[in-house]
C-alpha cells in the first residue's frame, strides 16, 4: 500500500525492516514487557532471574560455528535512533525506499546464553530441543544502505551491552510493583 501511494507522489515513505530487537533503555525507563514472550534475550534473562525454569536452544545441527542459530540482535535504543534518521530523511524530501535495520553481524544462540550466564553470574537451566520447522541457520542484515543513505552510526551494537540493559529491566519488572512504576518508566508493550 505505501509503495502503491508513493507512486502517486502523494508521500514519500521509508520501511525499516526490523532484525532482532532486544536490549531496553540504557536508563531504565522503559523495555519490553510482553507477558510470555519469546526473544531469546528477554527469555534468557528470564531464566537467570528464575523466572522461568528452563530455556530452550531449538536445535543444535545448524551448518554454523556451533551448531546453534545466527541472529542479528538490535539494541532498541539504535532502533530508535533509526527511526529519527528516516524521519528526517523523509522530511528532507528523500526517496522512498526499504532498509534493513540491523548491525550486519549476528551471535549465535549459544553466545547468546553464555553472555546472559557471565553478565548475570548465574548458570542457566538449558534444555537442547529440535529444530523448528522453517528457521533458517543464519540471518543477518545487509545494513550498508541504512547507514549510507541515513549516515546511520549504531552506538550500542555490543552483545554485552544489549544483555546488561534486558537484564537490568527484567529486575526492575520483577522486584517493583506495576504501581511504582512511574508513566515516564511505563513498560512498552
Amino acid at each position: 500500500m505505501l509503495r502503491d501511494v508513493g507512486t502517486t507522489g502523494a508521500m514519500n515513505y521509508i520501511v525499516l525492516r526490523y532484525f532482532n530487537v532486544a536490549g531496553a533503555d540504557p536508563d531504565g525507563r522503559m523495555g519490553q514487557s510482553t507477558p510470555e514472550a519469546t526473544h531469546l534475550i528477554k527469555v534468557a534473562c528470564q531464566a537467570a532471574l528464575g523466572l522461568r525454569e528452563s530455556i530452550g536452544i531449538f536445535g543444535t545441527d545448524y551448518p554454523t560455528a556451533d551448531g546453534t542459530g545466527v541472529r542479528d540482535y538490535i539494541h532498541v535504543e539504535d532502533l530508535a535512533s533509526a527511526h529519527l534518521h528516516a524521519l528526517a530523511y523523509v522530511q528532507s524530501g528523500g526517496d522512498s525506499t526499504t532498509l534493513n535495520c540491523g548491525y550486519g553481524h549476528g551471535y549465535s544462540v549459544r553466545e547468546v546464553l553464555d553472555m546472559v550466564e557471565q553478565v548475570s553470574g548465574k548458570r542457566l537451566n538449558i534444555q537442547k530441543l529440535p529444530r523448528r520447522a522453517g528457521d533458517p541457520a543464519r540471518v543477518v542484515a545487509d545494513n550498508q544502505r541504512i547507514r549510507e543513505l541515513l549516515n546511520w552510526e549504531p552506538q550500542f551494537h555490543n552483545l554485552e551491552m544489549i544483555v546488561r540493559h534486558a537484564l537490568a529491566w527484567e529486575h526492575k519488572l520483577e522486584t517493583e510493583k506495576p504501581d511504582q512504576i512511574s508513566s515516564e518508566s511505563e513498560p512498552v508493550p
